[in-house]
């Protein structure tokens, strides 16, 4: 779930819009001039085969269109306002084109036309960004590289960055923590088995290898970080404890998470069927989730009625677990105790794709209000999460991949 983050640049709107646009790393061939908001003005980003669209966050209609060729991931930066693009090169940034200046006790909101910037990160396959304690961890999993910058940073054209590369290239994850540590996965082309904490001199402080398929990330209350594994959890504290959190199956999928910065519970799926047991054509369609209680170590699993997919998992804004079922609704736990609190029906019963890639139903959550995509019907829905009440709907004429909202 996104937070708002008041901690941005800091301008005068009576100095103009050029003075501003300097002050917000904007590029002179930006001709949009700021407009100032009573209130801060929430986007969504939806990205598709072909470029990103980027939708108003109360009503839904769009606000603006960019070309961009090619299978677009998007990632929030963790600043309520950019948003790195992966392509084939490297990653992109995207200013969505809404923000906030904070000035002590108060706030100042501003709306622009969102733009790709001229800030790039080139890399060989860019895999995954975490935005944690204030700075921002992109890897690459071509090289095993990986490039951190101070979370406001974006604001103030291409930033200063610093590096670290693992000793093997591997589909990973890092997060670089406000004690200047770097927890980094590990593993090679072949396997991924653990994380390792890596001291601000470089060093490796010690290691953890109790972690076979090391996938995903998520943060949780206290600063504890959550790592998924394929019989359990691995969990992060302090400047070197590292505990294993075992599941109560043999094998048991853990690749998708979704944390919440004051929440002690973490949201995560849960697949009991290895992949060698599947054939080409088949993959598991889950209809059990987890809650780890990151203070206890323990972990919890649940029943759900209907199967998800890696799409479906978002939190509340007061950290309740949400899923998107195949069955075309939405339902809401309490975290502490795994109870389901509601169920909305949003959509149509859908079925998740073989190939990862293509378009599907996904679920993002922003404040109360969560957005549905549903490729069937080229729509998004935006509901609110307790009541299940209908905010806005909009017809949408692209298969959505990605999206992530901002708010401003």
């Amino acid at each position: 779930m996104q937070k708002l983050n008041t901690r941005l640049f800091a301008a005068f709107a009576v100095a103009g819009a050029a003075l501003l646009a300097a002050c917000s790393g904007e590029s002179e061939d930006n001709t949009s001039s700021p407009s100032e908001k009573s209130r801060a003005t929430p986007r969504l980003v939806v990205s598709y085969d072909g470029g990103v669209r980027v939708l108003d966050g109360k009503s839904l209609e769009e606000v603006s269109d960019i070309d961009r060729d090619g299978f677009l991931r998007l990632n929030p930066a963790g600043d309520s306002r950019h948003v790195f693009v992966s392509t084939d090169d490297g990653f992109e940034v995207l200013d969505t084109g809404t923000w906030r200046e904070s000035h002590g006790d108060h706030s100042h909101y501003f709306t622009a036309e969102p733009r790709m910037t001229d800030i790039e990160f080139d890399g060989p396959k860019p895999g995954h960004v975490v935005a944690h304690d204030d700075t921002i961890t992109l890897f690459f999993d071509g090289s095993g590289e990986v490039t951190t910058m101070p979370g406001e940073a974006l604001s103030d054209g291409q930033p200063e960055t610093s590096d670290y590369r693992a000793p093997q290239a591997h589909h990973g994850v890092a997060v670089k923590r406000a004690d200047g540590t770097l927890v980094v996965s590990r593993g090679d082309e072949d396997s991924r088995n653990g994380v390792a904490i890596i001291g601000a001199d470089g060093e490796q402080i010690t290691a953890n290898d109790q972690c076979p398929g090391i996938h995903g990330e998520a943060a949780a209350a206290g600063g504890v970080l959550t790592f998924g594994c394929e019989d359990g959890v691995l969990l992060v504290r302090g400047g070197g404890e590292i505990t294993k959190v075992p599941a109560p199956d043999a094998y048991a999928r853990i690749g998708n998470q979704a944390g919440d910065d004051d929440s002690p519970f973490v949201l995560g799926d849960y697949k009991t069927v290895p992949d060698d047991r599947l054939d080409d054509d088949e993959i598991e369609r889950p209809r059990k989730f987890s809650l780890t209680d990151t203070r206890s170590g323990t972990l919890r699993v649940v029943d759900l009625p209907t199967s998800y997919s890696f799409r479906s998992l978002a939190r509340g804004q007061d950290g309740e677990a949400v899923i998107l079922g195949t069955d075309g609704a939405l339902y809401v736990f309490d975290p502490a105790t795994g109870r389901q609190v509601a169920r909305h029906q949003v959509i149509g019963a859908w079925t998740e794709p073989v190939e990862w890639q293509e378009p599907m139903p996904l679920v993002e959550v922003l404040g109360g209000t969560a957005y549905v995509s549903d490729p069937s019907t080229d729509t998004v829905v935006a509901v609110d999460v307790l009541s299940g009440t209908q905010v806005a709907r909009t017809s949408i004429d692209v298969d959505v991949s990605e999206v992530v909202a901002v708010a401003g």
